[in-house]
């Protein structure tokens, strides 16, 4: 199920500690975000099912047999994915269509979609967070490999930075300020989960360790299908864990910008991109033998230390 997905994640998604309606909330943008990932990703449980919940006129292709080699999608099943991209984008207007007017407008046809509808309202939210992380996705059809760093940068603005922008709208704490800090904890939280994944994502056809990384440290595209990472590999993988390290630290300021239960949700948010980190460090940065999980002591442990010092 796309929500159970919430278990899996580096951070926690809507704790216990949090009132009841902001975990609603929280749920309703996960699963919106899970849902349009799993789409893009080709990790529908159902895709046929929820292109007729859709309207998508596009056919689901045959699904590869059991034990099939992993690779990029073919023609046919990117178009799907496409397609489906573009009937949730269909369904986010009639989220918001809805809203504005419960009466007459078309309300939306998936039930994730649903879920969104009273926040909207509740919280003023904007149609732009939600198109961004579309967006990500279609990218992810269409883009495999990043020139540079920058452009991975402007990638996770996409698919990253607007969950962060959604969390501070819906405490009611969004300013310019504390959206700064924000991204800079998103982007680097998206570039520590893309390490985590390096082996996972190949088998996708993905790469999102910049190129000009790879040849600073002498990286080609078989060193990364390697059942384990050679030297050149993990020095590479600690250049980039060092760079989401720096996002962390410029963006860890928000914690003390906030109080009472916020803060101990954003400190959370961000110890666990740190865990995931230490995580990745006590792999001794072979990221291709196994996946690096933070492990949960450490990461409440750091989560209670950022959320004391406020940073």
């Amino acid at each position: 199920m796309t929500l159970d997905k919430a278990d899996l994640e580096n951070f926690p998604v809507a704790p216990f500690f949090l009132p009841a309606a902001w975990r609603t909330d929280l749920m309703a943008v996960y699963g919106f975000a899970r849902l349009v990932d799993d789409a893009g990703d080709g990790d529908l449980a159902d895709p046929a099912g929820t292109a007729r919940q859709l309207d998508v006129a596009a056919a689901a292709p045959a699904r590869p047999a059991a034990g099939a080699p992993a690779g990029p999608p073919a023609a046919e099943e990117t178009a799907f994915r496409l397609a489906l991209l573009d009937g949730l984008e269909r369904d986010l207007d009639r989220v918001f269509e809805t809203a504005l007017d419960p009466a007459s407008a078309d309300r939306p046809r998936h039930p994730l979609m649903r879920s969104l509808v009273p926040l909207v309202g509740r919280h003023a939210l904007t149609p732009e967070p939600f198109r961004r992380l579309i967006e990500a996705n279609r990218v992810d059809q269409t883009t495999a490999r990043y020139p540079g760093y920058q452009d991975l940068i402007d990638y996770c603005r996409l698919s990253a930075d607007p969950v962060g922008r959604l969390v501070l709208s819906i405490a009611g704490v969004s300013t310019p300020e504390r959206i700064a800090l924000s991204d800079a904890i998103c982007t680097a939280l998206q570039i520590v989960e893309h390490l985590q994944d390096v082996a996972e994502d190949l088998a996708r056809g993905r790469i999102y360790l910049p190129a000009e990384d790879l040849a600073r440290f002498g990286v080609t595209e078989a060193d990364l299908a390697a059942p384990s990472a050679g030297p050149a590999v993990r020095e590479l993988v600690a250049f980039e864990a060092d760079r989401a390290r720096t996002l962390l630290d410029r963006g860890a300021p928000l914690v003390g910008t906030v109080r009472g239960r916020l803060r101990l949700l954003l400190a959370g948010f961000t110890a666990g991109g740190y865990a995931a980190l230490a995580a990745v460090e006590a792999a001794g940065y072979d990221v291709l033998a196994q996946q690096a999980k933070p492990d949960k002591r450490r990461l409440a442990a750091k989560a209670a230390a950022i959320f004391a010092k406020g940073r």
